[in-house]
């Protein structure tokens, strides 16, 4: 019977996002925008677990600096940014390609188009920060062709795939975590080799073996993958963020993080995260809100207690 009821619960799910999808779709763009605001002023007020986690780990990425009604408006504007996010996700699909385009605001571009004039492939390395699926419109769109990514396997199964195909409609190629007909490694190393270019989301580790860096001066670990990668193949590392802004969307990249040079690889690798990691310590302090982080970043970071418990 459990079996039963699990499939009947992926089930009930896969139809709540098909529908939610697509009456989001059908509502006028101010009315859906102002009905996810709603929806995250209230989950804020809610102030559930993942709210709290999330509260916890701004209070870390603004150094503990602000007083607890400031955090607390803080966390408020970052429910209401993840809102947002979603509120895009369901409706990006709908947006016209060239709206998207005019309205990202992009700096730092240079640096990728100094790898790709050297015929390189190019690993940008993202947090869950802004809109990464209209920065990977606005990068389809610069590069002319699709990149790649890799994503973590949802269930059900049903729900995974709406998931593979809306990024598809955007021109990004998605490859499973795990489960794929080959290692995704193995193929983002065929297509960086050949001059390609690969996102990768790397502020939560969702392996065993990630490699240990200092974000916002506390220790936390991320998936050393993207600078293996570059290492092996001989890309570009490029640390990048992407926030909102009233119009659209930004994208920031920074200078290529190096790879090579002497010593051990792992020293490298780990070295090379720690690059990534200072990158995004600098990036995301800009707009803290926009950093969409509800699940635990350091292991000494637990949520924050319920409202009426907190001194």
């Amino acid at each position: 019977m459990s079996g039963v009821r699990a499939r009947v619960a992926d089930r009930l799910t896969d139809l709540g996002y098909a529908a939610g999808w697509q009456a989001v779709q059908r509502l006028p763009e101010p009315v859906a925008r102002g009905a996810f605001d709603a929806g995250g002023r209230w989950a804020a007020g809610r102030d559930g677990r993942r709210v709290r986690q999330l509260r916890a780990n701004l209070r870390v990425a603004t150094g503990g600096r602000l007083s607890e009604d400031e955090l607390a408006d803080l966390t408020v504007r970052a429910v209401r940014s993840y809102a947002r996010y979603w509120q895009e996700a369901f409706r990006l699909p709908r947006l016209p390609g060239e709206r998207i385009v005019a309205d990202t605001a992009s700096s730092g571009v240079e640096h990728l188009e100094k790898a790709r004039a050297d015929g390189r492939g190019v690993v940008v390395a993202l947090p869950h920060s802004g809109n990464w699926d209209a920065a990977g419109v606005w990068l389809v769109d610069w590069l002319g062709g699709p990149f790649t990514t890799v994503a973590e396997r949802l269930r059900p199964e049903s729900l995974y795939r709406r998931f593979l195909d809306y990024r598809a409609s955007l021109g990004i190629e998605v490859l499973p975590l795990t489960g794929g007909a080959r290692p995704s490694s193995a193929v983002l190393r065929e297509w960086l080799a050949g001059g390609g270019f690969s996102c990768l989301l790397v502020d939560r580790d969702l392996g065993s073996g990630g490699v240990p860096v200092d974000l916002f001066a506390r220790r936390a670990t991320m998936p050393g993958g993207p600078a293996l990668l570059a290492a092996q193949t001989g890309a570009a590392l490029h640390p990048a963020v992407c926030r909102f802004t009233d119009r659209g969307w930004e994208f920031a990249v920074r200078p290529e993080v190096p790879v090579d040079g002497p010593g051990r690889l792992r020293d490298r690798v780990a070295a090379a995260m720690q690059g990534v990691a200072d990158a995004f310590t600098q990036d995301l302090a800009v707009r803290p809100e926009d950093w969409h982080v509800l699940g635990r970043i350091w292991a000494d970071v637990p949520p924050d207690p319920p409202a009426g418990e907190r001194g």
